[in-house]
């Protein structure tokens, strides 16, 4: 007798194992020779590549909730989320529906990836990392612990945010009804970095290759390939040249070759 509950309307692929007390709604799709932990939860129509492994007690394709006096529109309804393949996803993990994972993307334990979410291929989001709804990542970030990305932010490829760095969307804090109408996130240009337990006020930007250091408030834009430090923060200097994104020897691997 299994321990698990697997929809006669799911497809599990060859060679793929599951663990116990698990729960595969109607329409998952699997891919081959994934392995997927115990407890684990796959809400329906969830898509999950080749090779894919998923730890215990991770839960893909849930679907957001509100509070019923929430300001924020409906969000039920979200398409599936989908997973790419050689993904490495942690325990305790959670995966909203409407969220997009490509290719080798690993997620550590405890992170959390809402709707509306695109991440791309060989990206790190780690232990405990919060990715709020409408968020774009590019490819080759790496999101360290505890970090937290707000709602409609955009990070480019290989962007790097170190453990415990906040970011916000809202200048107004809650207060007044047309603040909906101006919230933004930040965005993170390509090699943009982030030092340990930065702030970054809404709206922002981080230029390319623009490093902003540990515990700073960032109020204005980071200028590209500029070091910015202090609360309020302000340029110090240039980055380093042997620092800059074009000086690392590193090739952007095609998607059509992220097997590990």
């Amino acid at each position: 007798m299994t321990t698990s509950v697997i929809s006669p309307r799911a497809s599990v692929g060859p060679d793929t194992t599951i663990g116990q007390f698990c729960v595969i709604e109607d329409d998952v799709v699997i891919g081959r020779n994934c392995r997927i932990g115990h407890h684990v939860v796959l809400r329906g129509g969830t898509v999950v590549g080749d090779e894919v492994w998923i730890s215990d007690r991770a839960s893909l394709g849930q679907q957001p909730m509100r509070a019923s006096n929430s300001t924020l529109p409906e969000t039920t309804g979200r398409t599936p989320a989908r997973i790419g393949a050689w993904c490495r996803i942690g325990v305790g993990a959670i995966l909203y529906a409407g969220c997009t994972l490509a290719e080798n993307v690993f997620v550590a334990d405890l992170a959390t990836i809402r709707e509306g979410v695109t991440v791309g291929a060989r990206t790190i989001v780690g232990r405990g990392v919060a990715i709020e709804n409408a968020c774009s990542i590019g490819q080759y970030c790496k999101l360290e612990t505890n970090a937290y990305i707000t709602a409609y932010s955009h990070l480019e490829d290989r962007a790097f945010v170190a453990p415990g760095v906040l970011t916000s969307n809202d200048n107004f804090a809650g207060r007044t009804p047309d603040r909906h109408k101006y919230y933004k996130g930040v965005t993170v240009r390509r090699g943009g970095r982030l030092g340990v337990g930065a702030v970054v006020l809404p709206g922002r930007e981080i230029g390319a290759d623009a490093f902003v250091a540990g515990g700073a408030v960032l109020t204005h834009d980071a200028t590209p390939g500029d070091l910015w430090a202090g609360v309020p923060a302000r340029i110090i200097r240039r980055v380093p040249t042997e620092q800059l994104l074009e000086n690392q020897g590193w090739s952007d691997i095609s998607t059509d070759d992220f097997q590990p």
